[in-house]
């Protein structure tokens, strides 16, 4: 009898431990973060291509757009010009994840990425594809115009 109850509360105390240890890495995934990096594990390898809206090729502005409405249900303009007049306008000290990030690369040229957490951005690249940056490299510090929150 004894056996029963202590096989029984071993059993109850496994499921218990199962449900929070399964529950919390569920939460860690429906983070921003978490649903950033997933989107990133996506995409990854997928070229840059000027125009592209899907695997065989996207720009930033696409990738931009599909992310937003596949991992948080937002949906936003197709090209980055219509991009950066959606949300509100967030300071660079309180940039967060989730946050669009804007660029300037050239004369008349603009990219745009989103912030996984205060320092980095997850953007389609021109020479790499979808990958994170750092707000601190000096390519990037030196072309950021400003950012949207539309979340």
């Amino acid at each position: 009898m004894r056996k029963q109850y202590l096989l029984r509360l071993f059993s109850v105390l496994a499921l218990v431990f199962l449900v929070f240890a399964c529950s919390s890495s569920r939460k860690a995934a429906r983070s921003p973060e978490g649903k950033l990096m997933n989107a990133l594990e996506q995409w990854k390898g997928t070229p840059y291509v000027l125009g592209g809206t899907n695997r065989s090729g996207i720009d930033c502005s696409a990738f931009v757009q599909v992310v937003m409405r596949s991992e948080f249900g937002i949906n936003l303009p197709r090209t980055t010009a219509d991009q950066l007049g959606v949300g509100i306008r967030v300071r660079r000290s309180r940039l967060r994840a989730g946050d669009l990030v804007f660029f300037q690369t050239g004369r008349t040229t603009r990219h745009v990425g989103i912030m996984v957490n205060r320092k980095e951005f997850l953007h389609a690249s021109t020479s790499s594809g979808p990958m994170i940056s750092s707000l601190d490299e000096r390519y990037w510090s030196q072309r950021y115009m400003r950012a949207r929150r539309v979340m």
